[in-house]
């Protein structure tokens, strides 16, 4: 079996309604496997949700301190890793 990944949404009537539209070779019979997302606390914070004005914030004091030489060359940022 071949193993596509696509996202989706289940309706109120419990329908899989896809994102798109699969590219296949042939149709026939499928295997579906619905991975729901977990119900999580209103105080967890998910990484993938910093609000837009904090990225672009944080993007323009690391171009700043980029200028002023403030940052460590990239060449030097993976030394000593394989010590923790």
């Amino acid at each position: 079996m071949k193993a596509f990944e696509v996202t989706g949404t289940i309706d109120e009537k419990g329908q899989l309604i896809l994102d798109r539209p699969l590219t296949l070779d042939t149709p026939g019979p499928v295997r579906i496997i619905v991975l729901l997302p977990e119900p999580t606390d209103e105080a967890e914070d998910d990484p993938d949700d910093t609000p837009v004005a904090e990225v672009k914030a944080s993007l323009k004091r690391a171009f700043q301190e980029a200028k002023a030489g403030q940052r460590i060359p990239l060449s030097q940022m993976w030394e000593g890793i394989d010590r923790f």
